[in-house]
């Protein structure tokens, strides 16, 4: 995967892309978001300097929708939801089991770069829980012991 261009240019076509309006805030970091996988720190300088408004409101901002990350983030995100419906039916246990194998705690991402693990409230998939969704791809009701074949399958069959 190519390391995304977080040059002052990349940053400042992105922000200009916007009309100079504050109501597009919000927008604007979502699309840093998804050009560099998080919000580098020279996005909200270039955004605050574009919008005149101060940095601290970007950064509330940011850190106020879980979408939005100030970290970089692997290339496979996996969520696990650990809402009552997951908890209950052994979220807890398959977080276990992902952090074993990984070697990270939720919220972290392994050294390679490769996974983020995250835990979420709710992924509204109750019927099938537990839930773990991979990027965009569910998968229902997984025990422990299913987590290495997912993994394997992200890293294309390769083990580790």
């Amino acid at each position: 995967m190519a390391e995304p261009d977080l040059s002052v240019k990349s940053i400042t076509k992105i922000v200009e892309s916007y009309p100079r309006d504050k109501r597009h805030s919000l927008a604007i970091l979502q699309d840093m978001q998804r050009s560099f996988g998080y919000i580098p720190r020279e996005g909200f300088d270039i955004l605050s300097r574009y919008l005149d408004t101060k940095i601290a409101k970007l950064f509330a901002m940011a850190t106020f929708y879980r979408a939005l990350s100030l970290k970089p983030k692997g290339k496979h995100v996996i969520r696990v939801c650990d809402g009552t419906a997951c908890h209950i039916r052994g979220a807890p246990v398959l977080l276990d089991a992902l952090e074993r194998i990984l070697g990270v705690k939720a919220g972290e991402t392994t050294a390679d770069g490769f996974f983020t693990v995250e835990t979420v409230n709710c992924l509204g998939a109750c019927a099938i829980a537990p839930v773990m969704v991979v990027d965009e791809q569910y998968h229902p009701q997984v025990k422990p012991d299913q987590v290495e074949a997912i993994l394997k399958a992200c890293r294309g069959g390769k083990n580790g």
